[in-house]
């Protein structure tokens, strides 16, 4: 392709600009939560990511500015300037104002491309209070301004350049943005850095000047994929030194569909798989994940057969042959489909059989000519294989014991008499003394109490050993008040079928409680105790969280009197201006503070009252950004609840100023 083929004529229009301001959800996400904010930034970055897959940018510079606004600069060929045939007005204002406007619908300008050039930019103009574009082209400069999306006068020649490239500066519309107004730096650092990977040799600079100084930052890795996947087992033990390198080629009928991957197994539990189509995040991943599934479960049970090595297994599932494995899957694509305009998900059903194809292929090359890494990798999975087999014998017995011994309802278990599930809750309360609280205040006909005595076990220490958890006495007892089984269903790549019986996993259909209640102390004990549970929850019955069915008590810390007239209060705050409103009128009142250290110090009424009248708690529900084994929430739980100590230091010296402890 040449520098001539990408004019004003290369931009086509499918659609015009529509109601992004009124419905900017369906083209940017939500714009309520942070994420509609942040990929304003991805759409312009990935438009001048764009270039550097053409081959004419090498650098890439984002500004976060004091006032809010940001600037993107690509060193690319930048946006063709001359006048649409079509519409008589500049190719960029096209750009800028139609959605589906671009270069990229046919090959002749980009061969692959992660945004469509125009389709998140013009969105992007609309929902941003103000955007200035600043083009490089032909020895010139050229410059247009927008408010809300229109145009603030035509694109002018202003100067020359001896450069190529584009500048985007925009600033969010805050009455479309309303909740979260900044940008995240931590967050735009996280896409940049993976970026960067996944464009050997592409430098991305960020700076952000909302400091008291400027803080820059620079990404630029000559290793690519190889380099990421590294960086993803920094804080694992590889069981194999080197990083196993896939990639591979396909024609398709619009073109040719590149994959490329990296891949190294370590001796953790988790998986970690991140897939990206054309340099895009793919977070839910799609079909070249299912592709890549297949593929790894299918040749390692090959491999293993040819040498006998499945040791007493008959079979490897997805589980056992991804346990422990990191993975960077890259594809490039020339008409992807999504399903949806945040590009989560790619479902182009020709990628899966693609994928599957080249990894078969490659990673047999490999395991053929590096027999001791099959062996160490073969080695693990059995161990992964006869470790769940164990798991899932002992999730058996504790669901056949709990059949078996009086409808598995544990005695210390005080039931409520309601028998329909949505409108039962039960709380798992800390101890005998709360418990003892918690029996006489309830409501008896709806909410059931679950007295738990200690620490339960941690968890998340004990993956490889599970048949302990489910030996532990009190995680035998939640199992069977819960009624609804224990374990998360393992995930499938498409077609996959699991070795183990559904029946043996967490079914949320089962639950004989609508919500379920985690109330403990408000000291640390009570927060630790609170985290045990919580794991739990995470690694054995995580379906109960993704429905929404676990929430978290919000007992008082403070009961403020005086006289005869009492308040509590939640916060610190809350009892300050408590205390501020009975010196009000009498200055010189006698003023009690009680800090509640235990649920235990409070009779049944004040806990009826301040934490379970449906009428007047505050109940937190539990929620988290993905569910998936090799999620951020997964990797939370591994550095919070772990092995690894010096892991665990380092976010708690991170997140410490963030901390309200009370000890």
């Amino acid at each position: 392709m040449s520098d001539s083929d990408y004019k004003a004529d290369s931009i086509q229009v499918l659609e015009g600009l529509e109601a992004v301001r009124k419905r900017p959800g369906m083209y940017l996400g939500d714009p309520h939560d942070g994420s509609a904010l942040h990929h304003c930034i991805w759409e312009v970055v990935d438009n001048a990511v764009d270039e550097h897959l053409a081959g004419y940018c090498d650098a890439v510079e984002i500004v976060l500015q004091k006032d809010g606004s940001v600037t993107i600069v690509d060193h690319g060929r930048g946006i063709p300037v001359g006048e649409h045939s079509e519409f008589g007005i500049s190719a960029a204002e096209v750009i800028m104002t139609k959605l589906h406007a671009g270069g990229k619908f046919d090959n002749s300008s980009y061969k692959v491309s992660g945004g469509l050039h125009g389709v998140g930019v013009s969105a992007v103009n609309a929902v941003s209070e103000w955007l200035k574009m600043t083009i490089q082209r032909d020895g010139k400069l050229y410059e247009q301004t927008y408010a809300r999306g229109e145009p603030q006068g035509r694109l002018e020649e202003v100067g020359v350049s001896e450069s190529t490239g584009t500048a985007i500066t925009f600033k969010p519309d805050l009455e479309i943005f309303t909740t979260v107004t900044e940008f995240d730096y931590d967050i735009l650092n996280t896409r940049l850095r993976e970026t960067a990977f996944l464009n050997a040799g592409l430098k991305i600079t960020i700076v952000d000047q909302r400091g008291k100084s400027a803080e820059i930052v620079e990404h630029q890795y000559d290793g690519g994929i190889s380099e990421f996947v590294k960086q993803l087992n920094e804080r694992r033990n590889p069981i194999h030194g080197e990083v196993v390198y896939i990639k591979g080629m396909r024609e398709i009928e619009d073109g040719e569909i590149h994959v490329e991957l990296a891949l190294q197994w370590s001796d953790a539990y988790n998986e970690v798989i991140q897939c990206y189509t054309n340099i895009i995040r793919n977070r839910d991943g799609g079909t070249h994940l299912s592709g890549l599934r297949s593929a790894l479960t299918g040749s390692l049970n090959r491999y293993a057969k040819s040498r006998n090595l499945l040791k007493n297994v008959d079979k490897l599932s997805g589980d056992d042959v991804r346990e422990g494995i990191a993975v960077v899957i890259s594809i490039k694509h020339p008409d992807p489909s999504f399903s949806s305009q945040t590009k989560d998900k790619l479902v182009s059903n020709e990628v899966a059989g693609i994928v599957e194809s080249i990894v078969n292929e490659k990673l047999g090359e490999h395991f053929e000519e590096n027999p001791s890494i099959a062996k160490l990798v073969i080695d693990k999975a059995v161990l992964a294989s006869k470790a769940r087999e164990a798991a899932r014998k002992a999730r058996d017995l504790t669901r056949r014991k709990g059949v078996l011994e009086g409808g598995g309802l544990p005695g210390k278990l005080a039931d409520c008499q309601s028998r329909k599930p949505e409108e039962c809750e039960i709380y798992i309360v800390e101890g005998d003394s709360a418990g003892g609280s918690a029996k006489t205040g309830r409501d008896r006909r709806t909410q059931a109490i679950l007295p738990l005595r200690g620490k339960i076990l941690n968890v998340e220490r004990q993956l490889r050993n599970q048949a302990k958890v489910y030996q532990n006495n009190e995680i035998q007892t939640m199992i069977k008040a819960l009624g609804a089984g224990v374990g998360n269903p393992p995930e499938l790549a498409e077609g996959e079928e699991s070795l183990a019986e559904s029946e043996t996993f967490f079914n949320v259909e089962k639950l004989r409680y609508g919500k379920i209640i985690i109330m403990t102390d408000a000291d640390v004990d009570g927060a630790h105790i609170r985290t045990l549970i919580l794991t739990f929850m995470w690694r054995f019955m995580r379906p109960a969280i993704a429905s929404g069915n676990v929430f978290i008590a919000q007992p008082p810390l403070y009961m403020v009197t005086r006289g005869r007239t009492s308040k509590y209060a939640y916060t610190d705050s809350e009892r300050d201006v408590i205390i501020a409103e009975f010196l009000s009128d009498k200055p010189d009142a006698k003023i009690g503070i009680q800090r509640y250290k235990g649920l235990g110090e409070m009779n049944p009424d004040q806990l009826w009252t301040t934490t379970m009248d449906p009428e007047k708690r505050t109940l937190l529900k539990v929620t988290a950004n993905d569910f998936a084994d090799d999620g951020e929430t997964s990797a939370l739980f591994e550095t919070l609840m772990g092995d690894d100590v010096p892991d665990r230091r380092a976010f708690i010296e991170r997140h410490a100023a963030e901390a309200d402890v009370d000890v």
